[in-house]
């Protein structure tokens, strides 16, 4: 819907000689609608029409889809001969009211400091245990706990998630974008076509569990989990902050279970070759808390594509460089075994690097 009484105070403010501001729908299509606008001013009457997007389908689900379509059509209609002009990108806010936000040229994002240590340094420091510490166990309860909480906010949407699914293996900051940063002789071409078209099969077997789709983070990666720390003995180390959620707030919670858990299996094989202590351990009771805290069974039977995307990112050489070609190795057959098995089987994961 068309908010006609702000436009009509944006253009009367922006047009001041105005005298008169008429606005009617002149059709609609797959996409959106156009309205007219006719605007009288002592140099006669001006004539503009205003364009929207439906907010669901087409990748234009959240207004954040809808604002980037519209800054690229007002920066590029000009660049093309014969075509009409852009004239602004008109944002409407929570108190109805309409901004301006055309003429960028870069963005920025202003947010709160986080204070504390991110989980990483955590599971650095894994590479060092047998098996874990008391203040270790706290912090994947909690992890699992929270998680399994957010998760439990339901949303019944077929649309969002296959759009999940579809952006896991296609968007630009996944699978395929992920893997179009690979420097050339790291995997063939035919190598990462082949993860992909796995991934495409598992979409397929995954658009059926719609019903499963849910609040996530989106990224719960340990770079964005920043655990407090105690300022006093007795004082809890187990509570969190959070950083970067992203691509959504709504989708599959496997998502967010493997961008997390993929870093136990990661790091370990860094630091030990293989799946073991600490890490083998925090892989485990992550998974036993969580289906636990969840009631979510089937977990286990949807992780694959999202396995392989976040292998993607750990193998990848410009981000882990420090990473040699065998432990890159053993990643990726890692994602190829799972996205070969029915079910993820925790106790079979060294099996998955065979």
């Amino acid at each position: 819907m068309l908010n006609e009484s702000a436009i009509r105070a944006y253009l009367f403010n922006h047009f001041k000689d105005a005298s008169h501001v008429d606005i009617r729908r002149l059709g609609s299509g797959v996409q959106g609608s156009g309205f007219l606008i006719e605007i009288k001013t002592p140099d006669g009457t001006k004539a503009y029409v205003i364009k929207t997007l439906l907010s669901e389908g087409l990748g234009h689900d959240y207004p954040s889809d809808r604002a980037s379509v519209f800054l690229l059509d007002l920066d590029e209609f000009k660049n093309l001969p014969k075509h009409v002009k852009a004239i602004d990108v008109l944002s409407e806010m929570e108190d109805g009211s309409i901004l301006s936000v055309g003429g960028g040229r870069e963005y920025y994002l202003l947010m709160e400091r986080a204070e504390g240590r991110d989980y990483f340094h955590d599971l650095s420091e894994f590479s060092r245990k047998d098996k874990l510490d008391p203040p270790d166990t706290e912090k994947i309860r909690s992890m699992a706990s929270y998680l399994a909480g957010i998760h439990s906010v339901k949303k019944d949407s077929k649309t969002l998630y296959w759009r999940k699914l579809r952006d896991t293996v296609g968007h630009g900051e996944c699978l395929m974008g992920v893997f179009d940063t690979y420097p050339d002789g790291t995997l063939t071409y035919d190598e990462m076509a082949e993860i992909v078209k796995k991934s495409v099969d598992w979409i397929a077997r995954l658009k059926p569990e719609y019903k499963r789709l849910s609040q996530i983070h989106g990224d719960f990666h340990p770079g964005n989990i920043w655990f407090t720390q105690p300022l006093a003995p007795g004082d809890k180390a187990d509570d969190f902050i959070l950083l970067d959620r992203s691509r959504g707030p709504w989708g599959e919670p496997a998502d967010d279970i493997t961008a997390l858990t993929i870093n136990y299996i990661f790091l370990s094989i860094k630091n030990h070759g293989d799946i073991r202590g600490a890490y083998l351990e925090g892989l485990d009771l992550f998974f036993d808390e969580y289906i636990q805290a969840s009631g979510d069974r089937e977990i286990t039977e949807v992780v694959a594509p999202f396995f392989a995307f976040r292998g993607a990112v750990v193998a990848n050489p410009v981000f882990y460089p420090e990473l040699t070609s065998e432990q890159r190795q053993l990643i990726f057959r890692f994602v190829h075994n799972v996205l070969d098995d029915d079910c993820f089987e925790v106790g079979k994961v060294n099996d998955y690097l065979g």
